[in-house]
């Protein structure tokens, strides 16, 4: 009888092994495989234009050159209109991430900045000048960079960045949704994120 019970006792220990060794295979299975699908979703994002605009303006341009001392000034100038269409991206193809498979955390440890890029288009009306004072290659170099200043203004004056942060934690829930389907954490700058809502205060 002894021997009976025995042989029972190493027969269950046996069947549990076997189990608890196929569960643990299983669970490293899926564990591995929610990884690589976290990380295939990363690398699928690519660059992300989240805000286009149009701005318009008129821009003045003079320019006063003295001529025998300050008796005499040799003056031109001329009238520029402005129509400049903008975007701002992010790469997230360079975000830079941890994927901790053991605690299954979701680790982002930076996001690119903003990639802004200003395309004015120019046109010049009533140009005018003179022999001693003549319209060269630098002045038109001198009018693209203020024109280009003055559009950086307007667009930090402007919504189109609070509008493109939006867009790009808009982008991000998509990471939030995912680890927490997978039983994930998703982590930025060491900050855990429990629910959808804290992804929106986040200071980027």
């Amino acid at each position: 009888m002894r021997n009976i019970l025995l042989g029972i006792l190493i027969t269950l220990a046996v069947l549990l092994g076997f189990k608890y060794c196929t569960e643990q295979k299983k669970d490293e299975a899926v564990l591995l495989e929610s990884s690589a699908l976290i990380q295939e979703q990363i690398r699928n994002v690519g660059k992300l234009v989240v805000t286009e605009g149009h701005f318009s303006e008129v821009f003045n341009y003079k320019n006063s050159k003295e001529l025998f001392g300050s008796y005499f000034t040799s003056d031109k100038k001329a009238l520029v209109v402005v129509n400049a269409d903008v975007t701002i991206s992010y790469d997230l193809s360079k975000i830079e991430y941890e994927v901790d498979n053991v605690n299954k955390i979701l680790r982002i440890k930076s996001i690119p900045k903003e990639e802004i890029k200003i395309s004015p288009d120019l046109e010049y009306y009533d140009v005018q000048s003179d022999f001693f004072n003549p319209f060269e290659a630098k002045d038109y170099n001198i009018i693209n960079q203020k024109v280009k200043a003055s559009l950086a203004k307007k667009l930090e004056a402007s919504q189109m960045k609070v509008n493109a942060k939006d867009r790009l934690l808009s982008e991000l829930s998509k990471f939030y949704i995912l680890t927490n389907s997978l039983g994930w954490t998703l982590e930025y700058n060491e900050t855990p994120i429990y629910v959808l809502e804290e992804l929106q205060n986040l200071q980027l």
